[in-house]
Order: C-alpha cells, then sequence, then structure tokens
C-alpha cells in the first residue's frame, strides 16, 4: 500500500522536493499537493522579466498542470490550507477540500513585509511576490504615471526597473545609504545608483517613511523629514519574512520560522518543510541554491534513505541588476583586523574588493566583471592560503593565463552562437535555451544537461555569468564543499582520509565502510576509488581495469572514427634507427593510417584496429620499446633540449638527466596527466616553465619549477626551489610527484592543485623538511616497484586482459 504525502505550498522549494523524490522512490507515496495560486509551480525567480514586458506567464512555469497528471500528483490549485489537524493527520482547505497524510510537507514559503504606517492598507499599495502583484502593476501602468518603491534591495530594484518600462515615473526610497546593502558595500552601491539614475530611475536615500497618503486610493507618500511626494502605486519591496501561520496554528515549534532539525524535520517526525518558511540552525533562507539543498535532503528522508543530511550553506549570491552583473560573497565589509584588495574602473563600470585577513579571503565584492566570482567564492570556501599569487589576486584567474575560456567576453554581449565551452562545443544560446525550456536554476543543472563547464571547468564563471542574467537575478551558489559523486556525500578529501586511515585495500570494502548509495557505484567515482587505492596501497590493492576509462582499459587512444593512435615511448625524446625502422614496418604492416611528431617529442601512428593492438605492441617490443602512456592519468613524457653536448649555450647535460627522470618515473599512474621538461639553459627551448614538473639548468646547478599548465589554460610555473646535483634533481622530483600523488582529487592538474593547496605548503612539505621529502621519495621510489611493468608487453606476450581485444564473434 502506497503512504499518502501531502504538500502544502506549490511553490519552486516543494516541488522541487517531489521531483528529487519521485526519482529516487517513484512509487512510494500518493501525493497531493495544495497550492493557493491557481497555476502550477511558476519561477518567482522571473517574475521580473513579466513585469518588464520580456516574458509571459507560460514562458516562466516550472510545472504546468499537465505535469501533476503525468506523474499521477493530485494539484489542488486555488485552494489555500487553513488547519492541520495532526491527531487525525489531516489537512483542511478553502471550500470545505480535505486531505488524509501519513507524510506532510510544508513548503509555505514567505510573506512579504508591509511596513507599518498608516495607509498601508489603501488602494493601490502593493506588494512584489506572486503573479497577482504583477498583474497589478500591469493594471495600475495602464492608467498610472507615478510610482514610488519602497526597498533599494534586489526586489525593489527589479520592481522599478519593470515599471519605468511599462512607462511609469518611478522613485525608488531606501531606508539607507548603501543600494543593497546585503550585497554590495557603499562604493558599489553607488556605482550602481549612479547607473540607474542614469537610466531614469530616481532615489531618495536614507529616507524613512512616515505615511502613505490618500483617502480610497495612495496619491502620495510622506516621509519622516517632512517631505511629500505624489504618487498613483506604491510597491513596498523591504524584505520578506518566512509564512509559520499555519505551522503555529498547529502546534508545531517556531521561531522566525518552522524550526527543523538536519534531516528537514519539524518537531512533528512525521511533518517536514523546507523553503522560505524554515529556520533551520537559527538561519532562514531566501535564495534558490540553499531551498533546493534541503529539497534534496528532504526527498532522501521522505524515501526512507535516511543518509543524507542539512548542514546549513554559505552562499555567495550572484545577480542580474537591471542588465548589470554583481556578485558578493561572506565579510565583504570586513573589520580593523581586515585588510582590502580594491580595484575600480569607473569608466568601464567595473569595482572589485576582495577582504583579505591573515592571507586568506573573509569576502568579496564584484561589480560590472563577475566572471571570477566562481574562483574567489571556492577560495574564500577553502580558505586558501592567498600569500603566493596575492599580487596578482584582482586580476582573478587570469593570472593562470587564458585562452579565451576563462571569460574575456562578458556573457551578457555574447551572441547566441559564441562558444562558451570549448571542451564540449557548447554555444551560449544552448545555454540560455536549456535554462528556460528545462527549468535550470543551478551550475550542476547546466552541467548535466548541456555538458558546459563540465570538463576543465574554466569556462565556469561564464556559465555562472549567462545563468545569472537568463534568470534575471537570484542566482546563488551554496557553499558546501561537493561530493565525489551523486552515489556518496563524501568528498574526494573524506575518501582519501577514510583509506588511508582504515587501510582499505578495495573499492567494495571502500563502499561498504562509507555506506555508498549505489552498490555498484558510476563512471566518476569508481575510477577515482581505483586511482586513491593504487595510491595508497601499491602492495595490496589490485588495480581494477573495468574501473578505468576506455583508453586506459585499450592502452592506447581511441579516435573519432573508433580506431586506435599508438605511442611507443621515447626516452628524453631521444631515438634511434633501429626504433625508426621499427616503428616504419608496424605502420606499413598494420595498413596505419597516419604518423605524426608530437610536441612531447615522440611519435604517433594513427588508425589501428583495436584487435591489432597486442600485435603492434610485440613488434614495438621487439625493438625495445615500451608504452608511451600518452593515453593515461599517468606521466606522459620529459622533454629536453640538446644541452651542453651539442649546443653552445648549454650549461648542463639536459638530455641525459631528462632521460633518467623519465626512466625513474614512467609508468606511475596520477590523478591527471603529468608532464615534464629538462631545458639545459634559462633559454628554455623544452619549455618546462609550462610543465607538470620542470627543470632549467643553470651554470650553477638546477631551478626546479612546479605547477605549469600548457592547454586550453596556460599557466607558468612556479619555482620551489634551487638544487646543486642531478641526485637532487631525481629526489625533489619523486618527492613533488608523490606528495601530488597522494594529495590531489582524482582528475585534478598539479596547476589547479597547487592554487588549491598553495605553493607555500609544497615547500613546507620539501624543501623545508627533509625528512618528510625523503620519506616522500621513499614512497614513490616504493610504489613504482609495482607501477613499471610494460602494459604492452603484458598484453602482447603474456596475454594480460586478452577478451579487451577479441572481437566480438559475428552472427551472420
Amino acid at each position: 500500500m502506497r503512504e499518502k504525502l501531502v504538500l502544502v505550498g506549490n511553490g519552486m522549494a516543494g516541488v522541487r522536493t517531489l521531483e528529487e523524490l519521485l526519482k529516487i522512490a517513484p512509487d512510494k507515496y500518493d501525493i497531493t499537493v495544495f497550492g493557493a495560486e491557481p497555476y502550477g509551480n511558476y519561477n518567482r525567480i522571473l517574475l521580473s522579466p513579466v513585469l518588464a514586458g520580456e516574458k509571459t506567464i507560460d514562458d516562466i512555469m516550472l510545472n504546468d498542470e499537465q505535469w501533476y497528471k503525468d506523474n499521477n500528483i493530485s494539484l489542488i490549485a486555488g485552494k489555500e490550507v487553513t488547519e492541520i489537524d495532526r491527531i487525525k493527520r489531516k489537512v483542511y482547505a478553502t471550500a470545505g477540500v480535505a486531505a488524509e497524510y501519513d507524510r506532510l510537507l510544508l513548503a509555505t514559503g514567505s510573506n512579504p513585509f508591509i511596513i507599518p504606517v498608516p495607509g498601508n492598507d489603501l488602494a493601490g499599495v502593493i506588494s512584489f511576490r506572486d503573479i497577482n502583484d504583477v498583474n497589478s502593476m500591469l493594471d495600475s501602468a495602464k492608467t498610472y504615471k507615478h510610482a514610488v518603491v519602497i526597498g533599494g534591495g534586489l526586489l525593489g530594484l527589479e520592481a522599478a526597473n519593470g515599471l519605468m518600462k511599462q512607462g511609469m515615473h518611478v522613485t525608488v526610497v531606501h531606508l539607507h545609504n548603501t543600494l543593497m546593502e546585503r550585497q554590495l558595500d557603499s562604493v558599489a552601491g553607488s556605482m550602481l545608483q549612479k547607473s540607474l539614475e542614469d537610466r531614469g530611475l530616481k532615489f531618495l536615500m536614507a529616507s524613512s517613511t512616515e505615511a502613505i497618503l490618500g483617502d480610497s486610493r495612495v496619491k502620495g507618500v510622506r516621509f519622516k523629514d517632512g517631505l511629500e511626494i505624489a504618487t498613483d502605486l506604491v510597491v513596498m519591496a523591504v524584505g520578506i519574512r518566512p509564512n509559520k501561520t499555519l505551522a503555529e496554528k498547529a502546534g508545531l515549534y517556531c521561531e522566525r520560522g518552522v524550526i527543523v532539525n538536519d534531516t528537514m524535520q519539524t518537531y512533528d517526525p512525521r511533518i517536514y518543510s523546507v523553503g522560505e518558511c524554515v529556520q533551520h540552525r537559527g538561519v532562514a533562507y531566501g535564495l534558490v541554491a540553499p531551498l533546493f539543498e534541503q529539497a534534496k535532503v528532504c526527498a532522501n528522508h521522505l524515501a526512507r534513505l535516511g543518509y543524507s543530511r542539512y548542514e546549513g550553506s554559505v552562499t555567495s549570491t550572484k545577480l542580474k541588476v537591471t542588465g548589470i552583473d554583481l556578485f558578493s560573497a561572506g565579510d565583504f565589509l570586513g573589520d580593523q583586523d581586515c585588510e582590502n584588495i580594491v580595484m575600480k574602473d569607473a569608466a568601464r563600470g567595473v569595482y572589485k574588493r576582495i577582504v583579505v585577513k591573515n592571507n586568506r579571503i573573509k569576502g568579496a565584492v564584484l561589480y560590472g566583471d563577475t566572471v571570477d566570482g566562481a574562483w574567489y567564492f571556492q577560495l574564500l570556501r577553502d580558505q586558501t592560503d592567498v600569500s603566493d599569487f596575492r599580487q596578482q589576486l584582482m586580476f582573478g584567474q587570469a593570472h593562470l593565463g587564458d585562452s579565451g575560456h576563462g571569460g574575456q567576453n562578458a556573457a551578457a554581449v555574447m551572441s547566441d552562437d559564441m562558444e562558451v565551452c570549448g571542451c564540449n562545443g557548447v554555444c551560449k544560446g544552448e545555454i540560455t535555451k536549456a535554462i528556460t525550456s528545462k527549468g535550470l536554476f543551478t551550475l550542476d543543472d547546466v552541467r548535466a544537461h548541456t555538458k558546459a563547464s563540465s570538463s576543465c571547468g574554466s569556462c565556469t564563471g561564464l556559465v555562472e555569468q549567462i545563468l545569472a542574467s537568463t534568470l534575471g537575478g537570484d542566482y546563488s551558489v551554496a557553499s558546501h564543499v561537493k561530493p565525489l559523486c551523486k552515489c556518496t556525500e563524501h568528498t574526494h578529501d573524506e575518501v582519501q582520509t577514510a583509506i588511508k586511515q582504515q587501510k582499505l585495500t578495495s573499492i567494495r570494502s571502500v563502499m561498504d565502510y562509507m555506506d555508498w548509495k549505489s552498490p555498484d557505484g558510476c563512471a566518476s567515482c569508481r575510477p577515482a576509488l581505483n586511482y586513491y587505492l593504487i595510491a595508497f596501497w601499491p602492495e595490496q590493492a589490485q588495480d581494477d581495469p573495468q574501473s578505468r576509462f576506455i583508453n586506459e582499459r585499450a592502452h592506447a587512444n581511441i579516435q573519432k572514427d573508433g580506431t586506435f593512435s599508438v605511442v611507443p615511448r621515447m626516452w628524453g625524446g631521444v631515438t634511434t634507427p633501429n626504433e625508426l625502422r621499427a616503428i616504419a614496418d608496424v605502420y606499413e604492416k598494420f595498413k596505419l593510417k597516419e604518423m605524426k611528431v608530437t610536441g612531447g617529442q615522440r611519435i604517433d601512428l594513427f588508425g589501428a584496429k583495436k584487435h591489432d593492438l597486442p600485435a603492434i605492441w610485440a613488434d614495438l617490443n621487439s625493438a625495445g620499446m615500451v608504452s608511451g602512456h600518452a593515453y593515461g592519468k599517468a606521466l606522459r613524457t620529459v622533454k629536453t633540449c640538446v644541452g651542453k653536448e651539442w649546443c653552445r649555450f648549454g650549461t648542463q647535460d639536459s638530455t641525459a638527466l631528462g632521460i633518467e627522470l623519465e626512466r625513474v618515473t614512467w609508468g606511475s599512474w596520477m590523478p591527471h596527466k603529468f608532464k615534464m621538461a629538462v631545458s639545459g639553459c634559462p633559454r628554455n627551448c623544452a619549455e618546462a616553465t609550462i610543465k607538470d614538473f620542470g627543470v632549467v639548468c643553470v651554470d650553477s646547478g638546477y631551478e626546479l619549477h612546479v605547477g605549469g599548465n600548457g592547454g586550453v589554460k596556460v599557466r607558468a610555473t612556479d619555482l620551489l626551489c634551487k638544487v646543486s646535483s642531478e641526485a637532487d634533481v631525481i629526489e625533489y622530483c619523486a618527492a613533488y610527484t608523490q606528495l601530488y600523488r597522494e594529495n590531489a582529487h582524482y582528475l585534478e592538474r598539479t596547476a589547479p592543485w597547487l592554487e588549491r593547496v598553495g605553493l607555500s605548503y609544497v615547500k613546507q612539505q620539501i624543501v623545508e623538511n627533509s625528512e618528510n621529502r625523503k620519506e616522500l621519495h621513499k614512497r614513490f621510489m616504493m610504489s613504482q616497484q609495482y607501477s613499471q611493468k610494460d602494459p604492452w608487453a603484458e598484453r602482447a606476450t603474456e596475454g594480460v586482459q586478452q577478451h579487451e581485444f577479441t572481437p566480438l564473434k559475428q552472427v551472420i
């Protein structure tokens, strides 16, 4: 028998809970939904574009009446629930409608705050909260010309802008000296005010309303300083209050809002609550991201899974106010112990303020250029030490370098056919269409539906700008650290710690110990777990080929036509006539399609059929060549120049050192691909300063560089230290590599890893602590005993994983 679930409140938070519930337990409940408005569930964030005439009601509908029918949900629209009988487990609504429940979900939202002044009940005094309010404003704009908006926050400014676009003369009245004081400091607020004044809005700042004037309908507003202004319409947008009336009447414990625990239960275990009506750990939330987190947790417990908890949110806010991009997070005002790093370009309409305390970001305000908001927020959330790149902090991620994917063009001025995500070929138009047609609200939603920002992540800022622009305002990001994947609530760090401390040596043992939601995991967590296990326990853990991507299973790179490319290793970029003959023979024998010299000083053979790979490898092995791991999350290449043996500028034997480095490190599995280089002099012909680990030879020894990156996002290396011998180079390289292997998240390159942990941390672990460095070196060399087995030879001569290369029998 299905249980009965009743939802009171047909808004975004409540219906999102139902959507999450239907994903994980579609047959558990017979569901009834009560909504006070005669509509389906619509996007309140987009009421502003409706007021401005840019969208219609149908455009902002998230779940129309057909959706409820398709999901066998009984929608009782236009009926407000007035009473809850907790003993009989029954709710009563207007017009005599009633429904029984086994579980009750309260999502009654919030009510607009109406300031308690004389005249606040006159005709023409309205709030800005629902479709009815928008219709009232649109009707007034057809007849009247003057409007006063009380409240200079987001809603007030959006209402003022919409009424102005409808042809009204609008004055915004604000109690404070700064617009949107909860999101902006005084400088950004002043810039916003000037921009809006230039567009035609008028402002009365630091003004307190004393009375609303009129007989039956509003005619004016009087302020406490004696000023009076005439108006035909007053819009109150001074804030919201949790709607707890129904809950209090039912005897549920309430303070500012309905009190809930970390499972979104009220003091009555049969009654749950989510959304703006809720108070959790003393906080009531009004932004979308926390409410949707609550919805996910609540659905988990309604489905009786019982493993998810809501522990609160610290949010960043990215807004699009009348076409102007704004971002704020954390304590952006600071105190006397904080430092302010400020950049202002009034002519361009750009302002940035980063509040720093003890070299860690405490808050940020961005005006006009918000593309780096996500990056600042991550630094704030992770409490990253920014001292190593503080001088470039105001330039955002531009100090990493940028090939155009990091927000060079503001989202607002991009045309629909301009590419946003280069990794997945996603244009702006695809993203905006998905947001509006599928009702997307979060970055994860956009990634799931379009793949934008799901690969390298460098376009995240642009995608968030597009979200804020398309949603028309209230776009927020919660600060919780994301879990490894949807199969678990645990983060990468928590999983790594458990594997290390509990000595877990198999994927099954990790999943059992950490209560994995999915019994077999997924394509995101299995490769990560497999890597963490062999990184921490190379002696005990067994590599699981089925938990690797296709390239690593086949030990070759799959191409767009389904064939594979083969790259044999050339130590330090040096080869011999015998190796070249073997490569040429393989090319002709197996009728390959193309041969190309790579940027890593090797030769790539294209067009190999999968079933031919073991035979190709056998021929290359016969010439003494092993896998180049060009397909793997592993050491790829060690690029070298000819050094002092041939070059008149060379200071050291860079070629020999590069070959030695490659022979020490080849075969090592990493969180991501790993490239090295050795340049024989500061002219740096081997491009060592854009590698994961680079060596630049100088007369007195060797400069060691770390954290470089080419490709989509170019990042120059940081200087780790200088050493005097080749033996030191090997030791430091092995220690750095092992520190990266043990600490980075799976699929995290050294460049973002170094940004996350800080160069100072790496120096402390390796340069300043010789004992720890030697221990890291020792662990790396030990792990290499199990890694330096040529996978080509194993498969070509020993028959390992032979099924991977055996075609299925064709039935004719």
